[in-house]
């Protein structure tokens, strides 16, 4: 294995982020069938994900800063930039050898590695992001704890954590970059707390939900439901799971992956590593931004680490080929 396509999660959003795609025909092709499906979902009033995009307009619109304050919108147009920039990439330097997505970049994976169509992926996708915001619509979020160690923030968690004041490890993106979820009194305390105790600093993430955690149990269980009635084929490349930290090859258990990421903690750190022992070189991430790009540097400084926002598409097929040919 030599080459990995990293798909970034939420938080990473951007506006006017689909209108930043590479211009190319693929892109072009990808955008035209995401904008397709998402008309045809507005206009499937049976299909429970429909209400979730009635008030969202056309695909052109999705990604303006207004639209882009709605979780469903976010986590919709993360899903087709990665989409869009893996094709264009594959169309480019060909295909990846191995898929890994952040949280909601987990479902882009698992369209380039052929476990779903595009138009499965914008249905799920938009229940998906409608009940998380229905769960929690305002008063909840996450912050990420930057320069402690897992070791000392979980008894921090553990003294701030109530039935009334929830807030859990959520991430863990490198073992100085570490992101809790929960209430927003919560978070700010806990926060404070790190920083008296050595943290280095306290961010809060564009996420208006406590993601990847026990609080989305129950909107991971309705949404398990709708991915059972999905299609999913086996992988054509190796699938990551940033939850398990591992592999996963059977349709099903991707399936379930894919429903219950939105609660499960994220090893993001753990899965870079092992694809890096596995055999990966290549860590080229998708659209938008370069946040796994930094992370993947500072934990695996011999990788080759590019993100397709600021790399030519010829770059990256030069790269992807060299890839080759050393592995070869």
């Amino acid at each position: 294995m030599s080459t990995l396509f990293t798909f970034p999660g939420q938080g990473a959003q951007r506006a006017g982020m689909l209108h930043a795609l590479p211009d190319c025909p693929t892109v072009h092709a990808t955008l035209a069938d995401a904008a397709a499906a998402l008309n045809a979902l507005q206009a499937d009033v049976s299909n429970p994900a429909s209400r979730h995009v009635q008030s969202l307009g056309s695909l052109a619109d999705l990604d303006g800063a207004t639209s882009l304050e709605s979780t469903v919108a976010t986590q919709l147009c993360l899903l087709i930039a990665g989409v869009a920039s893996a094709n264009a990439a594959s169309d480019a330097g060909g295909a990846p050898d191995a898929v890994a997505g952040l949280s909601i970049g987990a479902y882009a994976a698992a369209v380039v590695a052929g476990v779903m169509d595009l138009e499965a992926a914008i249905k799920l996708v938009a229940l998906r992001g409608g009940l998380m915001a229905e769960a929690y619509p305002q008063g909840y979020g996450m912050t990420a704890i930057l320069g402690m160690p897992q070791s000392a923030l979980e008894p921090l968690i553990a003294s701030i954590h109530t039935p009334d004041t929830p807030v859990y490890l959520a991430n863990i993106n490198a073992p100085l970059q570490l992101v809790v979820a929960g209430e927003h009194g919560a978070r700010h305390r806990l926060g404070a707390l790190a920083l008296a105790q050595g943290a280095r600093a306290i961010r809060e993430i564009a996420i208006a939900v406590p993601s990847h955690c026990a609080l989305l149990d129950a909107p991971a269980e309705t949404l398990r439901i709708a991915v059972q009635k999905t299609s999913l084929r086996p992988p054509r490349l190796r699938y990551y799971s940033a939850s398990a930290a591992r592999a996963v090859r059977d349709p099903a258990a991707i399936g379930l992956d894919l429903a219950h990421n939105m609660a499960s903690l994220v090893r993001w750190h753990e899965t870079s590593v092992l694809a890096w022992e596995v055999g990966a070189r290549l860590f080229v991430e998708m659209s938008p931004g370069k946040v796994l790009t930094r992370l993947c540097t500072e934990a695996l400084p011999d990788a080759r680490t590019v993100a397709i926002d600021d790399t030519r598409l010829d770059t990256v097929a030069a790269l992807m080929a060299r890839e080759r040919v050393r592995v070869d």
